[in-house]
């Protein structure tokens, strides 16, 4: 079935004006998803059933008037969101055969907009890694070549997202996992400020970083996703309350005037030359459109990985104790007591990588070293977030790079921790400080994988960011290109 559309925006004008229906748009979607199951393993569950009945209840909903910008619409959901009566599993053994009782905060906004739920996207296990080669069901192939990472940690939404497979998905960024894999694989990949959106239902990871979002072909559908997700939550005591904005509002807005900050610690040893030039053409684009460039210097920026790899892992150490093979999630089949089905039950259900950042984790909380380590790392996390002010003072958003390079082949940084952290240098401190970010393509290597460009704007200045990034995308085609083997390139 040709689809009229394949953003967001496009398939939901297309259902109002009633070229098609939620049913036969959902069927179609379910048909790609399973088509490019073998080549992506993008998903972990897909759910017809649910899925069809969720579209015939918005054709109804559509039929009887009560219809809004994303009814309809199918969507897919990260698998570390709660999704009532469905599988979450964390792409882990741990929560292998888990059944979530209820649904994330952000999952239940978007099921009362209207959209339909299809599946669930496979990621690195319980949100750590940078690849998506830690998942228990397997790693995600990147659509644009399935020899490289799509980028993580969730790296089945964006694969989902680049393959034309679902206009959006749901995202969780906790030192990149939205910016990352949006930029290894083509498309946008939006972080909100941090409690914008709630993370009640959001299986923890590290609580003061874990942020829920999302994944789009363009700026316009992650405005959209935006105004569903957005929203206090009293049952998350980090979600802000205040009052509900539309973040489409600065979509077409003129570019005149906006001050772009070029931070040096952005644009230094350690780029690709590829990205580099990619990110240089699009701030060039940024000038021809009327803005103007600040250098502006965010000195403590350098330090955000090693003091990320800190308190991320202090915070996982305390979250993921919960699972000791009693209340839920795995269990060793035999033990000798409590602690030795304690000590089986997580050897068994945790991976490498996850066993890896709970030890560190454990070790930088204990006693003599949490002075030494944690509480330092939160003193630095403080100076960063101040030189992100005072770049604020100076410029409306901050522009570089969203990774240091395009996708790479898997393996290359499997045996190298350190090389796979130092993925997210850039990305990390927006975590530590809460400010959002988006990445949106800006262009392409010589071997033909995307990249990202990188915009981070102060906090709750989402809408200006989404406009900014608008202004790019109506000045250039790189949002709208397609893998050769899911779409026509143009």
């Amino acid at each position: 079935m040709a689809l009229p559309s394949t953003t967001l925006a496009g398939l939901g004008a297309a259902l109002a004006r009633g070229a098609l229906s939620s049913v036969e748009l959902t069927r179609e979607v379910l048909a790609r998803a399973g088509a490019a199951q073998p080549a992506l393993n993008a998903f972990v569950t897909l759910d017809a059933d649910g899925a069809l009945a969720a579209a015939r209840a918005a054709d109804e909903s559509r039929a009887a008037g009560r219809a809004g910008p994303l009814t309809g619409v199918p969507i897919a959901h990260k698998d570390v969101l709660m999704t009532a009566g469905l599988r979450t599993t964390c792409s882990s053994r741990m929560l292998a055969n888990f059944t979530a009782p209820y649904d994330a905060h952000v999952v239940d906004a978007l099921k009362r907009a209207g959209t339909v739920l299809v599946g669930k996207t496979n990621m690195d296990e319980f949100a750590m890694g940078s690849s998506n080669e830690t998942s228990y069901f397997g790693p995600v192939r990147n659509p644009w070549n399935p020899a490289y990472v799509p980028g993580g940690s969730s790296g089945g939404s964006a694969a989902a997202v680049a393959a034309r497979i679902v206009p959006a998905a749901t995202g969780t960024d906790t030192g990149g996992s939205i910016r990352q894999p949006a930029s290894l694989s083509g498309i946008c990949g939006l972080k909100p400020t941090y409690g914008l959106c709630s993370r009640y239902g959001l299986i923890a990871f590290a609580s003061s970083l874990d942020t829920p979002g999302m994944f789009a072909q363009t700026a316009e559908d992650c405005a959209l996703m935006l105004n569903a997700m957005a929203g206090h939550d009293p049952r998350d005591a980090t979600s802000l309350p205040r009052p509900r904005e539309d973040y489409t509002r600065e979509l077409g807005q003129p570019l005149a005037g906006l001050r772009i900050g070029l931070p040096r610690e952005y644009f230094g040893d350690g780029t690709d030359l590829d990205v580099a030039a990619a990110v240089d053409a699009a701030i060039a684009e940024y000038r021809k459109l009327g803005a103007t460039t600040v250098d502006i210097a965010l000195p403590a920026v350098k330090l955000s990985v090693p003091v990320y790899y800190v308190i991320a892992p202090a915070e996982a150490s305390s979250n993921l104790s919960r699972f000791d093979g009693v209340r839920y999630g795995h269990r060793a089949a035999g033990y000798a007591d409590l602690l030795d089905m304690y000590k089986k039950s997580r050897a068994e259900g945790f991976g490498a990588e996850v066993k890896r950042r709970i030890l560190v984790g454990t070790y930088v909380l204990s006693h003599g070293y949490y002075d030494a380590y944690y509480l330092k790392a939160q003193k630095v996390r403080r100076l960063i977030a101040d030189d992100f002010q005072r770049a604020f003072a100076q410029c409306d958003v901050i522009a570089g790079p969203t990774a240091p390079s395009a996708a790479f082949e898997f393996g290359a940084k499997s045996d190298d921790p350190v090389q796979m952290y130092l993925n997210d240098i850039f990305t990390i401190a927006g975590n530590l400080t809460g400010v959002p970010g988006i990445s949106i393509p800006c262009g392409f290597t010589r071997g033909g994988l995307p990249i990202g460009l990188q915009l981070q704007a102060n906090y709750f200045r989402e809408a200006q960011l989404l406009g900014v990034a608008h202004g790019l995308q109506q000045a250039t085609d790189w949002h709208a290109r397609v893998p050769a083997a899911y779409g026509v390139q143009r």
